[in-house]
């Protein structure tokens, strides 16, 4: 079966990348792939760790992030860490390049110096990373992905992609204990803020298509950055700016035996000024497009994990699916609460959140659930999946999320799967389709079951998380002998999340009680937001969640 459910070449519009131009008789997407989901960063940094440290001369490492630590562990070993993984293939005849979002200045919070360090590192081994400023005002480059090539072997191909970057907070793991080594938290996080996050693991011919990626940017003729302060900056401290040319590309890595997985690698690039990418320069927005195609055909469930849901646009998206076909549903998992708490920084996330929400419940009613999560000691679960699952039948992995800048202002990166022995979406799908495999996965952490014991049913899912929900909320609200150990419900901004919090008992951090209920679900509800903070978060939110197309006539 073709895989009817992703965007032909021209509905990409884009026809100045490469992307697609390998691919026979009009095809946007790659066949023949395996994809295996990646839940967690603790699983998936020891796993890219082996595998780097596996590779040798004539093999190729190519990355891209939002953010990249260089002391960051990828194992428990200390001296496992980004930097010195990277720079020790280097050392051994590996091509390593990587791009960095050269972020905003320091001084307002943001990491620009850590990815200058981790350059210098790899550089002095003979690799090379750079820092890559060309994004519009505010914008991001928000992609990451690894691409590991080899030389020898192409059947060792592999690439990663999703929402988990190489720094720290990222490497927990299932019992969301946190990582050691972490970024900066509200309080109500605790010590070592637990971290749910999603990637993907591909083998197949789509690996040709991510480096692909890789290349169109590496490639550009755009400089790093058009900023004469930060070129001055750069220039003074002697910062390379000139990316050394790539070896040719290899032909795509054979599909692994019983593959059956299509894959379409879907971006996001602006518009930015004065000069586009070579490859993008009137933008992509394939992201968007490819997941609108998709919920337009939704039939029964639309299952989604993210770090933000927010905006009146995305509200509308799912929105309008729900309200044309009564029979739909919608699960959202999304965190507690922002991952700001400062009184001029959370009002404006949880406005976008409200924007969304609203319209949500406006079109769904009860057939809308949205949910947070809890680790065992208490504390709430950063959640930083960017994960879309529809009908068990076309799924998507990336590190784009839903809010306006993921789809019109940031660079951004997903895989969109689907199954060719789906015969149509009516039928049954075989229990080991990657969007099944990835949905039970998650639900089955989210409830305190194994996967196995998570129903395919997409009814029974919906009754067996809210069931879930309702009993850890009855247990949080205080119920028996837990009645005085709970803390009142947060004060605004976090008001009308309708969370219970209770005091942390002694002992470390993701303690249980015997009697606590399996699972981790919260049930959510819009925030409530005062008067005078819906006037004023309105007019600041455009900058936390800007829309790329303003000024262009492709609106969202």
């Amino acid at each position: 079966m073709l895989p009817d459910l992703f965007l032909v070449p021209e509905e990409r519009e884009n026809p100045h990348t490469r992307i697609d131009a390998h691919l026979e008789d009009g095809a946007a997407w790659s066949v023949g792939n395996h994809v295996r989901p990646v839940v967690h960063g603790r699983p998936y940094f020891a796993e890219l760790h082996e595998r780097i440290s596996a590779m040798g001369e004539g093999d190729l490492l190519f990355f891209v992030d939002w953010r990249g630590d260089p002391d960051q562990r990828l194992t428990d070993d200390p001296q496992s860490t980004v930097s010195a993984t990277f720079a020790a293939a280097a050392r051994r005849g590996v091509d390593v390049r990587g791009l960095l979002w050269r972020s905003h200045w320091r001084r307002l919070g943001f990491h620009s110096h850590k990815a200058r360090y981790l350059g210098l590192e790899i550089e002095e081994a003979g690799g090379q990373c750079l820092r890559d400023m060309r994004v519009r005002t505010a914008g991001s480059h928000h992609q990451k992905f690894v691409v590991l090539r080899h030389g020898d072997d192409p059947s060792r191909d592999i690439t990663y992609l999703g929402g988990i970057d190489l720094c720290h907070s990222r490497r927990d793991g299932i019992e969301h204990e946190g990582d050691s080594q972490r970024v900066d938290m509200p309080a109500v996080f605790g010590r070592r803020p637990a971290w749910h996050d999603v990637h993907c693991a591909i083998t197949g011919p789509a690996v040709y298509d991510v480096e692909t990626v890789f290349r169109e940017r590496w490639e550009d003729s755009t400089p790093l950055t058009l900023n004469p302060g930060r070129l001055l900056s750069s220039i003074s401290r002697g910062e390379d700016l000139t990316p050394r040319p790539l070896p040719e590309q290899a032909p795509p890595p054979p599909s692994p035996d019983e593959a059956c997985e299509a894959v379409q690698i879907l971006r996001t690039y602006p518009a930015i000024l004065p000069k586009g990418y070579d490859f993008a320069p009137d933008g992509e927005r394939s992201v968007a497009a490819g997941n609108a195609k998709a919920v337009k055909h939704a039939q029964r469930l639309i299952y989604l994990e993210d770090q933000y849901l927010w905006s009146e646009e995305v509200g509308r998206h799912f929105g309008d699916a729900l309200r044309n076909n009564r029979d739909l549903r919608l699960i959202a998992v999304i965190p507690i609460v922002p991952d700001v708490d400062g009184p001029l920084t959370s009002p404006p996330e949880l406005y976008g959140r409200k924007l969304a929400m609203d319209l949500l419940l406006e079109a769904g009613g009860d057939r809308v659930a949205v949910y947070g999560l809890t680790n065992e000691g208490g504390y709430p679960i950063y959640v930083h999946s960017k994960v879309c699952v529809i009908d068990d039948v076309w799924s998507s992995v990336g590190s784009d999320n839903f809010n306006r800048r993921s789809w019109t202002s940031d660079s951004e990166i997903a895989a969109a799967i689907q199954d060719v022995r789906v015969e149509n979406r009516e039928g049954t799908a075989p229990r080991d389709v990657f969007a099944l495999r990835i949905r039970r996965e998650l639900v089955a952490e989210h409830v305190g079951l194994h996967p196995d014991d998570v129903p395919d049913d997409p009814d029974e899912v919906w009754d067996l998380m809210a069931a879930s929900a309702a009993r850890l909320d009855e247990w949080y609200a205080g119920g028996g002998t837990l009645r005085r150990r709970h803390l009142p419900r947060p004060t605004a901004p976090f008001r009308g999340t309708s969370v219970h919090w209770r005091r942390r008992l002694p002992g470390a951090q993701g303690t249980a009680d015997v009697d606590r209920p399996p699972g981790r679900l919260r049930r959510l509800e819009p925030p409530q937001l005062t008067r005078a903070q819906l006037l004023w978060a309105s007019r600041v939110y455009g900058v936390v969640d800007p829309d790329g197309t303003i000024g262009r006539d492709d609106e969202i």
